[in-house]
């Protein structure tokens, strides 16, 4: 069980406004800048983000369905946005995990409690 799409709702249209500024500062957190598959706009969206030597994981909270996610994978990337720094990241995999091995062990218990098995890769396109 992944986060309703009620939720998804409310926070695309109320709290991510609201994080979106803030979330590039924190430590764990980013905004990933991405373009729409048919509109071609510039869309910033916030999201937990994990680093690991060769580039990032993010929790797909919503599932791999999410509007964000399908424009990554269409694109072939996507640039994150944390602390002060502008990442370009590449060749983006969708993993399913049940043990959460990606993740650190404090946030493994969360993603478990809400059912979240499912991560999307990037590499560092350094």
């Amino acid at each position: 069980m992944v986060l309703s799409k009620r939720i998804a709702r409310f926070n695309k249209v109320a709290t991510n406004r609201v994080l979106g500024k803030a979330a590039p500062r924190f430590r764990g957190m980013a905004t990933v800048v991405h373009q729409g598959r048919r509109s071609g706009r510039r869309y910033e969206t916030p999201v937990n983000v994990f680093e690991r030597p060769d580039g990032y994981v993010i929790a797909l909270t919503y599932g791999p369905d999410s509007d964000w996610v399908r424009n990554v994978l269409a694109a072939g990337g996507c640039e994150i946005v944390t602390r002060g720094e502008t990442i370009r990241l590449t060749d983006p995999r969708l993993v399913h995990d049940e043990s959460r091995t990606d993740m650190p062990k404090r946030v493994r218990f969360i993603l478990a409690r809400v059912g979240v098995s499912d991560f999307l890769h990037l590499r560092r396109a350094d």
